[in-house]
């Protein structure tokens, strides 16, 4: 089955690279890198960010498809390519919680988007920020250690969606709802946890920061 795992073993052969090699470029040990290769671990930002630096092709890695062709590096192609973005990458584990905003919590990388995959997923008007997915409340929509691409220029969640939301001081990933008298409710695609219903009166602890577009992980 193809999967991250099987995509970053075939860029760190292409690169003719051991897992003691690559891990130590990338800043960790063989036996991570070998649990990364095995999809029993999700690699992390700055892990791609690193190996990004040393001419894997990080998008080819988390969507299967490549930024250019075999030989030459993500950082070339992404220099070189008109309309390319650096989107930064977030953990929601590690959110601050400070402010309702993304701009208080820290980048811990930069996923290169080349201007043909932005087209392909249609996000060419989009302000993207990476958002890394943390426990099973959305499965089997979106699964722990799992990417997201997030668009902060829509937060127009009355129609409905899957949204980054602040509430009360967590940031959190949920399909948005709207009920009568402009409530608001928050709801896990995983059936084991209940939906939350936000009060109007309650809508000050709410900030909807975008809507989830995109998710970078191997599709079922």
């Amino acid at each position: 089955m193809d999967s991250i795992g099987s995509r970053l073993r075939e860029e760190r052969l292409r690169l003719e690279l051991t897992q003691t090699e690559i891990g130590e470029q990338a800043g960790v040990t063989k036996n991570t890198q070998r649990l990364y290769e095995a999809d029993q671990r999700s690699p992390k930002g700055d892990y791609l960010s690193s190996l990004a630096s040393i001419g894997v092709d990080v998008q080819f890695v988390l969507t299967g498809i490549r930024s250019n062709p075999v030989g030459g590096s993500v950082s070339d192609s992404f220099d070189a390519a008109d309309g390319a973005l650096s989107v930064p990458l977030y953990d929601v584990e590690g959110a601050a919680g400070a402010g309702r905003s993304l701009e208080h919590e820290t980048v811990i990388g930069h996923f290169p988007l080349t201007a043909e995959l932005i087209a392909q997923l249609g996000l060419a008007d989009a302000r993207l920020a990476g958002v890394r997915v943390r426990g099973d409340s959305m499965e089997p929509t979106l699964f722990d250690g799992d990417w997201t691409f997030v668009n902060l220029a829509d937060t127009h969640w009355m129609p409905g969606g899957v949204f980054l939301i602040w509430v009360s001081g967590e940031l959190r990933i949920k399909r948005v709802q709207r009920l009568a008298g402009a409530a608001m409710l928050l709801i896990s695609d995983n059936s084991h946890y209940q939906p939350e219903m936000i009060p109007p009166d309650r809508m000050d602890d709410v900030a909807v920061l975008g809507r989830v577009r995109t998710r970078l992980g191997d599709i079922a």
